[in-house]
């Protein structure tokens, strides 16, 4: 494949509609006037929220479709992972550099920008850069933006760019040995034993809605434990010591967003507490019954 000077925008998403349409709102408004060009890939696990029939009337919009629940033909359908989803709209990507987002962040103005042009500085001065991050905060905990750094240390994409090239020689995401997590992290480490580096973008910022879906992340996190031993027991040796508590941490830095950018977010925000008051109530109502009936008989 010959890849184009444009940026290729890849980002998964499952009944998270709200979420998906501020975060594309976000990356046009961010890439309107880039004058290299840019696409826009959408993968959906099958949403049943509205999102495809959104996607599918967005003419700029690259949209691959993917079931990944419910039955089909009497059978449940098997589900896919990660790495299987991401590398779909990855190996039919066509800029030069892939810009990796989630459907529930809101990208800063300048992030994608400032990144590409590092980018391009970088590999026009010979260095072997495969993969830039991005600093990004989970919105409204965090005051502080980070990057991540996984196993021996070594620096990794949560938000942000990879050299389509360099993704592409190293075999892609390992569709295998991860069902959801840590396999952003394995992708960066395959391209830095292939001798790529990875490195952060010092003006690319990124806000992540943690709450949105809260049902289908439990579902993930349930994963997390077991996906963390195979990344564990697949780089002992090479970036992982036991003996050297190397297993990464994260980088911090002060950035004072634009109060406006997050706005959109203020209402799940409140949507979500309300939620779980109600939830908590609910809760303890019915304790408060059971109790009383218990006492009559």
């Amino acid at each position: 494949m010959i890849f184009n000077e444009t940026i290729s925008v890849v980002l998964g998403t499952y009944n998270r509609f709200p979420f998906l349409k501020l975060a594309i709102a976000s990356i046009r408004k961010e890439l309107l006037n880039f004058s290299p060009g840019y696409e826009i890939i959408v993968i959906d696990g099958g949403s049943t929220d509205g999102s495809l029939k959104w996607l599918l009337k967005q003419k700029d919009i690259i949209t691959i479709v993917q079931h990944n629940r419910g039955k089909w033909h009497g059978k449940e359908v098997p589900r896919k992972s990660w790495g299987y989803f991401m590398n779909l709209g990855f190996k039919c990507a066509q800029g030069k550099y892939i810009c990796m987002l989630s459907d529930d962040c809101l990208v800063i103005p300048g992030a994608i920008k400032n990144g590409y042009d590092l980018f391009e500085k970088k590999l026009c001065g010979d260095e072997k850069i495969g993969a830039m991050a991005f600093y990004w905060r989970n919105w409204p905990w965090q005051k502080k933006y980070w990057v991540g750094l996984t196993l021996g240390d070594r620096m990794f994409v949560n938000h942000g760019m990879y050299l389509s090239s360099a993704i592409k020689e190293v075999g892609y995401i390992d569709e295998e040995t991860y069902g959801f997590y840590h396999a952003d992290g394995d992708v960066c480490l395959k391209m830095w034993h292939a001798g790529y580096k990875c490195i952060d973008s010092q003006n690319s910022y990124i806000e992540h809605f943690l709450h949105a879906n809260i049902k289908c992340r439990k579902r993930n996190y349930e994963n997390q434990i077991q996906d963390w031993n195979n990344y564990l027991r697949k780089w002992e040796g090479i970036f992982y010591n036991k003996r050297n508590f190397d297993e990464g941490g994260w980088i911090e830095k002060e950035f004072h967003a634009n109060g406006r950018i997050c706005k959109s977010f203020r209402y799940y925000w409140w949507l979500f507490r309300l939620k779980t008051v109600f939830v908590k109530i609910m809760f303890k109502l019915k304790s408060f019954i059971c109790t009383i009936l218990s006492c009559k008989s």
